[in-house]
């Protein structure tokens, strides 16, 4: 039983503060009581994704996304009895609660359930030519371009790395030796890399067809070219949770329309709205996906908003994992320059 009081939180906190909380504390969620001690719920890095799907940002008050009723355990529970629920319900942090639901500590069960270094693979597409990017790409791949001292691969290989993921599988196709010559088979960065050459450009989702051993778990696919600060862990475990067979993260974009836009019906103007902000999630360039999702991938050039589609016309479940994290997609060269001059800053 670990102590609770640097994780509790009222309920009329922020989402900034409750991020804070679960980020800064091993444990990952936040425990929501009233003014005496008594439960009200819990809050985890999942219930702040959905509450950001649903239009909420970090200002926000967290009382419309605290989950009100979470499994609980009594002092005298013994650990065997707590970990029969964990696994049937997929969790790992239990609040110990007296007769009065007042919280008195928390059972964390990460260490019984999980295994620390996670034998999931995560697929990096780098066969892409970098055309935008030109000329830094001509003789150089753009994952290898250097954001700070270090490749763009390097960076994504080391930040799953942090997560406990190890095993990977790279798909190359343009100037493919430069890669395999830099990262060989992973061994001097601590991984195991496979490589899966494309003998022509298959897009974002086409090298998947191309996997000769068969995968029997969820596995990470990622574009080549992303500067992603992200515990990868967690998009695993809201996969997971949330029984998804494809799952997609999304980063939400924003942009001011720089004319007054003109509401009409026929002829008639029904409202103007001037300058008005619009909202959408975009696609990130990350996923994660269950094995069945390759049966589906053509061994053609196909790409992976069209897997998706082809998923969803099969009424499978597809989820999207909102991004609060730093991200940048650097294909192209205003990107890729701000890219290292937020690398530099972040450095300093």
């Amino acid at each position: 039983m670990k102590n609770i009081e640097k994780i509790k939180i009222a309920p009329d906190a922020t989402i900034k503060l409750a991020l804070k909380i679960i980020s800064n504390g091993a444990i990952r969620i936040a425990i929501v009581v009233n003014k005496n001690g008594k439960l009200l719920g819990t809050l985890t890095d999942g219930d702040i994704r959905r509450g950001f799907l649903k239009g909420l940002d970090i200002n926000s008050p967290i009382k419309s996304i605290i989950f009100k009723k979470p499994i609980i355990a009594k002092k005298k529970d013994s650990k065997e009895k707590l970990l029969k629920i964990a696994l049937s319900k997929k969790i790992y942090q239990v609040p110990i609660v007296d007769n009065n639901y007042k919280v008195i500590g928390i059972h964390v069960l990460d260490e019984l359930i999980k295994h620390k270094n996670k034998s999931n693979k995560v697929v990096i597409m780098a066969g892409g030519k970098g055309m935008r990017l030109r000329p830094l790409t001509k003789n150089i791949p753009k994952p290898m371009l250097r954001v700070g001292k270090k490749p763009i691969l390097q960076t994504i290989i080391e930040k799953f790395k942090e997560s406990g993921y190890e095993n990977f599988v790279i798909c190359v196709n343009h100037l493919s030796k430069v890669i395999k010559n830099y990262f060989g088979n992973g061994t001097k960065f601590g991984v195991k890399i496979e490589y899966i050459h494309e003998k022509k450009r298959m897009g974002t989702a086409g090298a998947l067809s191309l996997f000769k051993t068969k995968l029997t778990e969820p596995f990470f696919v990622i574009n080549g070219d992303l500067m992603i600060n992200l515990d990868f862990e967690k998009m695993l475990d809201f996969h997971d949770k949330h029984n998804a067979t494809a799952t997609m993260g999304v980063k939400e974009y924003s942009f001011n329309s720089p004319y007054g836009e003109v509401n009409l019906v026929n002829e008639n103007i029904l409202f103007i709205n001037e300058k008005p902000m619009h909202k959408f999630f975009a696609n990130a360039g990350i996923y994660v996906l269950n094995p069945e999702c390759i049966n589906l991938v053509p061994k053609k050039f196909f790409d992976m908003t069209t897997l998706f589609k082809k998923i969803i016309l099969k009424k499978k479940k597809t989820i999207s994992f909102p991004l609060d994290e730093y991200w940048k997609d650097v294909g192209r060269l205003i990107d890729y320059q701000k890219a290292n001059k937020e690398f530099l800053k972040d450095s300093n």
